[in-house]
């Protein structure tokens, strides 16, 4: 089969690029093209490219951290790649053209830092995944202990990490009297931006306290909210979209229907009609980061533990279960949405009830063991927060201790029915040996912080971890559910 390409595009018969590619500029360095950015940032841009007359400035340079595949299956197609909107039976393809290069910072670290200080750069967007923040999840603070970090901060070049990066690529614009940019954060961290500030410039604080004050002064931050389901592409998702093709598609995407994009609008160099493909622009995107990984986040990893050790792979399988699908509507209904702030002009109780429907979505095939990865990075934020706050308001959170003992249950490394399988964390090493004592892994304050020392809180996970260890999954749900 041919090769999906440039050449190809006038013939295909689905939706596909309707400008002038070859006029787009690089004016998005993206850290950490993976497919959620591919199924969901790099779509929005489309679109703001497609509905600006001088939309061409805004070309997207992908950026892989560490592997080559995404630069090896994209550039022999021009950056074209399919996108594939499943909802249940139905499946809407579209060819997206907003990628204009892929580099790799182990293959070129010099191309990636000559980009981030090139004259066309005006946003450096990221999706590196919570722990490539290199921070401590309690805090949010740098971890200078990091390893990486450690690294990039003995040594001029080339760095291994994305704050290495930025802060070098900052350095060359300031010596090269170029503007500011944008620093756009898109990982599900809360105030992603934020915390993306303070990690940056406390690096480059370590580096030049004038490339900190510049980087403080001239470039913004702004916090957003992403949310899009996108499974891990497999291989029959390939021979499906190339056969729907045509061509040869070797790395297509695949996402559900619904998109959603919250961004503080502070630019510091223009940026994309965005609002053309669906983002919101508000003042302050914080509480709809919370809404987001509180009903959906936090779902999804009570979800992806739980799913794990009873064997169920996929969150479809997993909410097909009657038990589990009361406990997941039980705990956004009582424990999650009771701690979100007022959202002017959103309908909380009718957006909760919009996740169920879309967590069932068979045509996805979203992994347990995908969720379920760097649960140290994630726990805070979706779990661990909700229970700080019902905790001092005094009130209930059985349902959410349950989901934090699952977590801790899923560190031991095998199933209920002894299926071993990897634990894919940052900090697996330290926390595994933690993990058959209750008291021991919730004093671990990178992840607990001083929640760690709640009686209260402690009682609670050992009371659940002690009911999913004797008792396993079903049973332990059963009996939460009975609960007044």
């Amino acid at each position: 089969m041919e090769r999906l390409g440039p050449n190809q595009l006038e013939a295909l018969r689905v939706q596909r690029p309707r400008y002038h590619r070859d006029l787009l500029r690089g004016g998005i360095v993206h850290l950490g093209i993976g497919a959620f950015h591919r199924a969901h940032q790099a779509v929005v841009t489309e679109d703001a490219i497609e509905a600006d007359p001088d939309g061409h400035r805004w070309g997207i340079v992908g950026v892989s951290l560490r592997r080559p595949d995404t630069h090896d299956a994209l550039m022999p197609q021009g950056g074209l790649y399919t996108l594939a909107i499943r909802d249940g039976g139905s499946v809407d393809h579209r060819v997206i053209g907003a990628v204009i290069d892929v580099l790799v910072a182990d293959h070129d670290p010099e191309a990636v830092l000559e980009r981030l200080a090139h004259a066309d750069t005006r946003i450096v967007s990221l999706t590196i995944t919570e722990k490539g923040y290199c921070h401590d999840p309690a805090t949010g603070a740098l971890n200078p202990r990091d390893a990486g970090i450690a690294h990039d901060l003995s040594n001029a070049a080339p760095p291994v990490t994305a704050l290495g990066y930025l802060a070098r690529g900052l350095q060359r614009r300031r010596q090269r009297g170029l503007g500011p940019v944008t620093l756009l954060s898109c990982d599900n961290l809360a105030s992603n931006g934020d915390t993306l500030r303070g990690v940056l410039l406390a690096f480059a604080e370590r580096v030049d306290p004038a490339l900190r004050d510049w980087i403080a002064t001239h470039c913004t931050f702004p916090n957003s909210m992403v949310d899009r389901i996108v499974p891990k592409t497999t291989a029959d998702d390939v021979t499906r979209v190339s056969n729907a093709l045509g061509l040869h598609d070797a790395w297509p995407v695949v996402g559900e229907p619904f998109l959603q994009w919250v961004i503080e609008d502070r630019f510091a160099a223009g940026r994309p009609r965005w609002e053309a493909g669906g983002a919101q622009f508000v003042d302050r995107a914080q509480p709809f980061e919370r809404l987001k990984h509180r009903l959906v986040n936090g779902s999804q990893s009570m979800m992806a533990y739980f799913g794990v050790m009873a064997g169920w792979p996929t969150t479809d399988r997993v909410i097909a279960q009657p038990g589990l699908r009361a406990f997941i509507d039980d705990a956004m209904r009582h424990e999650l949405q009771p701690t979100l702030p007022l959202l002017p002009g959103l309908d909380v109780d009718a957006y909760r009830e919009s996740l169920l429907p879309r967590f069932e979505n068979p045509a996805l095939g979203h992994r347990t063991r995908q969720i379920a990865m760097d649960g140290s990075q994630k726990i805070p934020q979706r779990l661990l927060a909700p229970i700080a706050e019902r905790l001092a308001r005094g009130q209930p959170f059985d349902r959410l201790a349950l989901g934090v003992a699952a977590w801790i249950h899923f560190l031991r490394g095998y199933d209920e029915h002894g299926e071993a399988y990897p634990i894919e964390d940052p900090m697996a090493d330290l926390l595994r040996p933690l993990a058959s004592d209750v008291r021991a892994i919730t004093g671990f304050a990178p992840v607990f912080g001083a929640l760690g020392t709640s009686a209260v809180f402690v009682d609670a996970v050992g009371r659940q971890l002690g009911r999913l260890r004797a008792q396993g999954t079903l049973v332990a749900l059963a009996g939460i559910l009975k609960a007044p």
